[in-house]
């Protein structure tokens, strides 16, 4: 007999799971989404993590396993260039000794993650070559292993691939009652396990069962740009000291974004002074830009824990529920080898080397008053 798997929540974390899940035809696996403020829709889609700063070493495991699962699923489901690209990234430094520290960081980090790929100290006129967008170039080191993906895109291919093989979805909010049952348009629906993986709603999704869940939603926004000049598909991605990241996709299309609002809640809504403000960091690194060429400011909820840690796993108390958040902006770097995992355990029961990748997931929930 089949098993109920339900998965709430169709992007990074929910997509990957249900990928994966959809293979066992021991599973009888249903996903719903709401899909509105979605993390996974609005990313700047950066695949970059091996030159980051951040001291969290469990952070860095988990990013670099995501990291280095893209190219198998994409090889696997046969996604093209429109949705990942594997162009390598520059990072800019602006002083030489800052620069050739960098470089030695990527050097050292190569020998444990050779998916960084060719290490290059590049002078300001070699990363205009490279990117010949930039009118105001900076020197840099560039990583061949760096890659852009579509979020969207990545997450809608991979649900349509599972589709394919055991997966049925549906939309429409869904909500839990106190003893975790899932309540949703439908009316009220079993399940043997139950995945949350809502990003920054898991709180408010939680409190009924007398949950709290560490988790703050932070606001993000990104500029869309349509070039009339093209290129091709390797030009990387720039990652400017004291800029917004600049992500030139395939063709004409120019991301720049995203922000980190950390007051704003859960609202959706654009804002005419941070579009100014993307835009104004858009043209210090491209003077020819104009704002006629914005073709939309897109808007997404990103999820923070207070040591800006993600987390994943059964609940303590309720081993048939999983959930999974706190992955911020480095979301899409991370969800792939979370979804992984979650969907290991689900055929396992194992938590196979996860005190690699996060702290107990006690750590992040706790009883409400």
């Amino acid at each position: 007999m089949q098993k109920q798997v339900t998965i709430i929540g169709s992007g990074i974390v929910g997509a990957v799971t249900a990928y994966y899940l959809s293979a066992d035809p021991t599973l009888n696996v249903t996903i719903y989404d709401e899909g509105i403020g979605q993390a996974t829709k609005n990313s700047a889609g950066i695949i970059s993590p091996w030159l980051s700063k951040r001291r969290n070493k469990r952070w860095y495991e988990l990013a670099k396993a995501g990291a280095a699962l893209y190219p198998e699923i994409v090889q696997a489901t046969q996604m093209g260039y429109s949705v990942y690209q594997q162009a390598g990234t520059i990072v800019t430094r602006q002083a030489p000794a800052d620069l050739d520290a960098l470089y030695d960081l990527a050097l050292e980090r190569r020998q444990q993650a050779p998916q960084i790929g060719t290490v290059e100290k590049l002078t300001a006129a070699e990363v205009q070559d490279r990117i010949p967008l930039l009118t105001n170039p900076e020197p840099g080191i560039f990583i061949s292993g760096g890659a852009r993906v579509d979020g969207d895109k990545f997450a809608h291919n991979l649900l349509k691939y599972a589709e394919q093989r055991n997966l049925v979805r549906h939309k429409g909010k869904v909500t839990l009652g106190d003893q975790g049952q899932l309540l949703t348009p439908h009316g009220q629906q079993a399940y043997d396990t139950l995945i949350l993986a809502v990003g920054a709603w898991l709180k408010p999704l939680l409190l009924p069962m007398g949950i709290v869940a560490d988790v703050r939603p932070q606001k993000g926004q990104l500029i869309e740009l349509q070039l009339p000049e093209s290129w091709g598909d390797d030009v990387p991605v720039l990652m400017p000291e004291g800029e917004r990241d600049f992500i030139p996709f395939t063709r004409s299309k120019l991301v720049v974004g995203a922000t980190h609002e950390d007051e704003m809640g859960y609202d959706l809504q654009t804002s005419e002074l941070v579009e100014q403000d993307l835009f104004a960091s858009g043209v210090k690194l491209d003077s020819r830009l104009t704002t006629d060429q914005i073709s939309q400011v897109k808007v997404g909820t990103r999820a923070y824990t207070r040591d800006f840690a993600p987390f994943f796993g059964p609940l303590p108390d309720n081993p048939h529920i999983l959930v999974a958040s706190g992955l911020g902006s480095s979301g899409l770097t991370t969800g792939p080898m979370i979804g992984k995992l979650l969907a290991d355990y689900v055929q396992t029961g194992q938590q196979t080397d996860w005190d690699r990748y996060q702290l107990s997931i006690e750590t992040y929930l706790e009883d409400a008053d």
